[in-house]
């Protein structure tokens, strides 16, 4: 075996085995076409594809070592070994009868009560574990540098998009410019237009989006103040950061994919972020809060205008 694919076999926890469906139909647009021969076998036949060794599975697809194990790798597993197991396990819940697993704690038959206390659980837990996660010193340096920019521009797409619209809004209502981009194209050309003083946001879960790297690059190359938001500090995107906010990488399955655990940890940092800059700017931060309210009062109350 090559050093390439030996490098490729190291990297964290695999996914539960009920997340490969959803992966596989969610990557395999991004994927080569190759890829999608392996992300097609195993999907279609774990129990085959989990008795086969790496060499067996890419003469089955008319593929290579190498793109197995990249397909492996992009699915979540750190190796194809783990993907045998994950593949291994997946067969056995189906020749067993057993209810299929949506989460890694939730079968498709449970009690509606039952989802939601684990769900609760689970939140709690990925709340828990980014807050732990958190760098201060880090998030500080991103509080002061929005506190004081002229302009502070916010790139997701996605789930990302959701909670960079969260955090556009609010620093808006505390008198704040704020403009977040879920069209990459535009993310770009207005990433032109920042320099010196000016605040960069990129949300991505992967931290390998590049639709949210490539405006990111542009605004660090003209100068401004870049903060990833990232569930992978070693990622992509931490490239062309200047201060890294790190998420919980929560765990994925079939029904809660990193769209929606992701945004759990996102939404604890954004408000993290939010809640320093409305401190550091008070004296003009409250005075713009209570005008905006003010002026939304009567929508919510028409009566009352």
């Amino acid at each position: 075996m090559t050093s390439e694919v030996k490098e490729i076999f190291s990297g964290d926890s695999p996914p539960a085995p009920a997340a490969l469906a959803a992966k596989v139909r969610t990557l395999a647009p991004s994927m080569t076409r190759s890829m999608q021969h392996v992300a097609e076998a195993v999907a279609g036949d774990p129990a085959g594809c989990a008795a086969l060794t790496v060499t067996g599975l890419a003469e089955l697809t008319g593929t290579s070592e190498a793109t197995v194990v990249r397909t492996a790798r992009l699915l979540g597993y750190p190796g194809y070994r783990d993907l045998r197991l994950a593949l291994a396990g997946l067969a056995a819940h189906q020749e067993s009868g057993r209810a299929p697993s949506v989460t890694a704690d939730i079968a498709v038959d449970d009690p509606i009560a039952d989802v939601v206390a684990k769900l609760a659980y689970d939140e709690q837990q990925t709340l828990a574990d980014t807050a732990a996660g958190l760098d201060t010193v880090q998030l500080g340096a991103a509080v002061a540098a929005a506190s004081g920019a002229r302009r502070i521009d916010i790139y997701g797409v996605g789930a990302s998009s959701l909670v960079g619209q969260d955090l556009a809004q609010k620093l808006l209502r505390i008198g704040l410019i704020a403009h977040a981009h879920m069209d990459p194209h535009l993310a770009v050309t207005n990433a032109v237009q920042l320099r010196s003083g000016d605040v960069a946001i990129a949300i991505t879960h992967s931290g390998s989006t590049s639709d949210v790297i490539e405006p990111l690059r542009v605004a660090f190359d003209h100068g401004a103040t870049t903060v990833a938001i990232t569930g992978r500090p070693d990622g992509p995107v931490t490239q062309y950061a200047d201060h890294v906010l790190t998420t919980s990488t929560a765990r994925e399955s079939e029904l809660r994919p990193a769209a929606m655990s992701s945004r759990t940890s996102q939404l604890l940092v954004v408000d993290c972020l939010f809640i320093g800059v409305a401190q550091r700017t008070y004296e003009t931060a409250a005075p713009a809060l209570a005008a905006s309210y003010e002026a939304l009062a009567h929508r919510h109350n028409p009566r009352t205008r």
